[in-house]
């Protein structure tokens, strides 16, 4: 049976009744960090990180040309940090520790290079030359996974790892590092954002959600699918969480709650009810999904 939840950086929302799940950034790619909960799965930005990077530039990765991995750079969505600088990794694998120690599980985000081409600074340099490999994808990838494990060791529950949606065969190797096959072991799902402001057609989300049903049918994982909740009208995000629980284990719903309950309570009213197509609509069935359900609070960006 399908569980739905939430990801959240208000810590009430993680003890709403209406989830059966919640996410709590720890740390998130701003930078911004908040003490792990009992009442959530805590979740940590890896090698995302604003604040590290303006701070530090020399965590930043770098390409051949000695461009670094900033937002200030087209497609980048934050700043990133290196994968390989020990420090920044240390600490990382002690915040993983400090969540762990509150609630067993954990979800590890942002994991991953930035890209092709990535990281070209002298520290990567050196360490691919002292390494056992010839081609630097498969280097890059045994970086990721050998700290994908080591942070698994310090959890002792259910490990979440977020993808990039991008299934299609060899892009998340050759553009992250990420290894699905030697990272399997080591995860008990996979957790993949398909984000929409508006979701008016799905036929894109349903696409890419049977791509990774497809790509991960063989591994002993399972993977669900996370959507953006932030403004957007509520049919069509019942209607993308439908296309969701198709294929992925789970459903959950990030950064507005709000919007997320009164998501969840037309969905049930419709299954209470049944749809009506032509006839005349119940009360119930056209009033229990509003907004004056949801109850107070919002995690809206």
């Amino acid at each position: 049976m399908t569980q739905y939840g939430v990801v959240t950086r208000n810590a009430e929302e993680t003890e709403w009744p209406d989830f059966d799940l919640a996410f709590y950034e720890v740390k998130d790619v701003t930078g911004r960090s908040a003490e792990p909960l009992e009442t959530a799965v805590n979740m940590v930005s890896c090698f995302g990180d604003n604040a590290a990077a303006e701070a530090t530039p020399d965590l930043v990765p770098v390409d051949a040309e000695g461009r670094p991995a900033t937002r200030d750079r087209t497609y980048f969505d934050w700043a990133y940090i290196c994968p390989t600088h020990e420090e920044y990794r240390r600490g990382l694998l002690e915040i993983v520790e400090d969540c762990a120690a509150v609630n067993g599980d954990v979800r590890l985000d942002d994991v991953g290079f930035p890209r092709e081409g990535y990281c070209r600074c002298d520290r990567c340099e050196r360490l691919f030359d002292e390494s056992r490999h010839d081609e630097w994808a498969d280097w890059r990838a045994e970086v990721i996974t050998d700290f994908v494990a080591e942070a698994t060791e310090r959890i002792p529950g259910r490990v979440y790892l977020t993808l990039y949606p991008d299934p299609y065969p060899g892009h998340l190797y050759d553009r992250a590092g990420l290894d699905l096959e030697a990272l399997s072991p080591h995860v008990d799902e996979f957790v993949v954002p398909l984000y929409d402001t508006n979701y008016g057609t799905t036929y894109w989300l349903e696409t890419i959600a049977k791509g990774f049903e497809s790509r991960l049918a063989d591994l002993d994982v399972t993977f669900s699918v996370e959507l953006y909740a932030v403004n957007v009208d509520i049919d069509d995000l019942n209607h993308a969480a439908e296309v969701a629980a198709e294929y992925g284990e789970d459903v959950f719903f990030g950064y507005d709650a709000s919007q997320a309950v009164a998501a969840l309570r037309r969905m049930k009213a419709d299954a209470r009810e049944g749809r009506s197509y032509g006839g005349e609509e119940t009360e119930s069935g056209s009033e229990s999904g509003s907004d004056s359900d949801t109850g107070s609070g919002s995690g809206s960006e």
